[in-house]
């Protein structure tokens, strides 16, 4: 598990988001009508915490923001186009 501090609180990989107090999550305005997304939060540090908006009180994955950038930068690419291809 990797292990972060964020403003004085310790903070694992794998915690449940309801462990992060505080934050706004925001998905993507292209989610379904059934909710089924993945949520994003910009933490206090800088870190951005991912969650299942389908369970919202479960699991939150934590990284960092040049973690989160390459993923973007990657998604605006097309690299991931393959995941979801029919």
């Amino acid at each position: 598990m990797d292990h972060h501090v964020d403003g004085g609180h310790d903070m694992y990989n794998g915690m449940t988001a309801t462990q992060l107090y505080g934050v706004a999550w925001q998905k993507s305005r292209h989610s379904n009508s059934q909710g089924s997304c993945v949520e994003f939060a910009r933490l206090p540090g800088g870190d951005v915490a991912v969650r299942n908006s389908r369970f919202p009180d479960g699991p939150a994955l934590v990284y960092t923001r040049a973690e989160i950038e390459a993923m973007l930068l990657g998604i605006k690419d097309g690299e991931f186009d393959h995941l979801i291809a029919s």
